[in-house]
């Protein structure tokens, strides 16, 4: 039905979430006010990351998913920072209701000047029939989502490197806060570490994304996955505040290198007409990692009473998956002279 209708669609959807949260006499209207997150974070954020590699050139994906994920984790920074300072002047209610209607709304208005990538998508489907006359035919949704996650080699290995990564993303904004509390360390300073994890991931995606442009997808993703293990391992290794600002920074740097390039990985083999549903499925995959990371790593960490397993069990996850990802998937953009 096209991108645009998609995002109207998840924008409406965001319209109850302060609402509900502002009325909320109990716990249940917040898990609604988290189902229709949902939507609105599945139809808002796909749509809008599907659409720039939709404009986008073969040489320019990467920097293309680069800049819409640093974007959106800098909005994320930004958010929480504005929202934090507007709940102490005026409650925590009145400012989630206030901020949340003004950022739809806002978002709403700008829905009026965009305009619909699926005319790129045809014309980039027409042109790629003509070179290929054999190419297969579009499959159901139902094909696809089985070809895509379980079927396809290439397409298999990069979901699993998609959960993978939420996998230790979970790990670190649920279980690295305990970790360090256990360890003697406040609030700001757990802050500050799992802070810069966040920003360094976000700003140097604006980097990482280009970077593969040039030099192809698979070495940035595979450097990502063994930065993000090695700094899983040095976490748990070290008991300073200065040492886990370093690892953090090195774990953000190789989620930078490994998260926008995956997309671009998938974006280089979909074919025009089913990049929508195949990024769909990915990010399906990519995002169930936060429940899988959350029950894994929350059994593990209840049954050793300890959460330094769940770090050491993280970092192999990771490590297993970067080389999965190295023996199972050809470059998919190969590197320009």
């Amino acid at each position: 039905i096209g991108r645009k209708r998609v995002l109207l669609l998840g924008w409406i959807a965001g319209i109850p979430i302060p609402i509900l949260i502002f009325f909320a006499p109990n716990w249940w209207w917040i898990i609604g006010a988290n189902i229709f997150l949902g939507f609105n974070q599945a139809f808002t954020w796909t749509m809008t990351v599907t659409s720039q590699i939709d404009l986008s050139a073969n040489h320019q994906r990467g920097l293309a998913v680069g800049i819409n994920e640093a974007m959106g984790y800098i909005a994320v920074g930004a958010a929480g920072l504005a929202t934090g300072y507007l709940a102490v002047l005026y409650g925590p209610r009145w400012s989630l209701l206030v901020f949340g209607l003004v950022v739809i709304a806002l978002a709403l208005v700008l829905l009026l000047w965009i305009k619909d990538t699926i005319y790129w998508v045809r014309a980039e489907h027409t042109q790629q029939e003509a070179d290929n006359p054999a190419a297969a035919p579009a499959q159901s949704m139902s094909s696809t989502f089985l070809q895509v996650s379980f079927q396809d080699r290439t397409y298999r290995a990069l979901c699993q490197g998609g959960v993978t990564n939420k996998i230790a993303d979970t790990l670190v904004w649920v279980l690295f806060p305990l970790f360090f509390k256990f360890h003697g360390l406040g609030v700001i300073y757990i802050g500050w570490i799992t802070g810069v994890y966040a920003m360094v991931w976000g700003l140097c995606q604006f980097w990482t994304g280009h970077l593969a442009d040039r030099i192809g997808r698979k070495p940035p993703v595979l450097l990502g996955f063994a930065l993000l293990s090695a700094g899983l391992a040095g976490t748990a290794l070290v008991n300073h505040f200065a040492a886990w600002m370093v690892t953090a920074a090195l774990m953000g740097l190789g989620m930078a290198l490994l998260y926008p390039n995956l997309i671009a990985a998938m974006s280089d083999i979909a074919p025009a007409m089913q990049r929508g549903r195949i990024l769909g499925t990915y990010r399906y995959w990519r995002d169930t990692g936060y429940a899988i990371g959350g029950v894994i790593l929350g059994l593990v960490a209840q049954w050793s009473d300890k959460i330094l397993p769940a770090i050491w069990l993280t970092a192999g996850i990771v490590a297993f998956s970067g080389l999965w990802i190295a023996f199972a998937v050809q470059e998919t953009h190969p590197r320009r002279i």
